[in-house]
């Protein structure tokens, strides 16, 4: 069956929160409220998520549906790659996180990496913009969109902070143990491969 669970409950939820978003008739407003609940249903049953966690991040939800974006920085140096060990589960990723409103790409690469890692960075090249659920695990309720974006690193030094507890520069054949639902290995390797191929163009589902 694969992941079609995941892409009829969320058609389901998109259309629910839709026809919530636009529709005056009281009927049609129950009808939506409970396709809504069908989808919440549906992604408990198959993810194993206790149905009032699915309502709660479905209910964040208003007006019409669309993809959150987490935006991920790929700051290598000496063909090494940064990453930073997240606090809430010990285990590493690269600086990122959900972009901010009011902040472009590139600003919002910026903060985020001053924030987790300590360092200045130039963003230069977008390397990838991914459905998250096609290739990380474990499985979102969201609909998230991944952008890695290769950066310079210019300068700073890490400090401990609410979100990471630790920053270092590794190479591909040393990575540490990674926070797979932020980065898998591939990810890591095709932000190498944006760095060192001559021509590499940008990868996008």
């Amino acid at each position: 069956m694969g992941q079609k669970w995941l892409k009829w409950a969320t058609e389901i939820q998109s259309i629910s929160q839709a026809g919530l978003t636009y529709s005056k008739d009281k009927y049609d407003l129950e009808r939506f409220n409970k396709l809504k609940d069908i989808s919440s249903e549906i992604i408990s049953e198959y993810t194993e998520i206790e149905i009032e966690k699915v309502r709660e991040i479905i209910n964040i939800e208003e007006g019409y549906l669309t993809p959150k974006v987490d935006i991920r920085g790929a700051i290598i140096k000496d063909n090494e790659i940064l990453l930073v060990k997240e606090s809430i589960d010990g285990f590493w990723s690269l600086p990122g996180g959900w972009a901010d409103v009011n902040l472009s790409v590139s600003e919002n690469i910026i903060k985020e990496s001053i924030e987790e890692a300590g360092v200045d960075i130039k963003p230069r090249k977008i390397v990838a913009i991914l459905d998250k659920n096609k290739y990380n695990k474990p499985i979102s309720v969201q609909s998230i969109y991944k952008v890695f974006i290769l950066c310079d690193f210019i300068s700073g030094k890490f400090e401990k902070n609410i979100e990471t507890e630790e920053s270092k520069f590794f190479k591909f054949d040393e990575l540490p143990n990674l926070s797979t639902a932020r980065n898998t290995k591939e990810q890591i390797k095709m932000c190498f491969d944006a760095f060192n191929k001559e021509g590499f163009e940008t990868i996008f589902d």
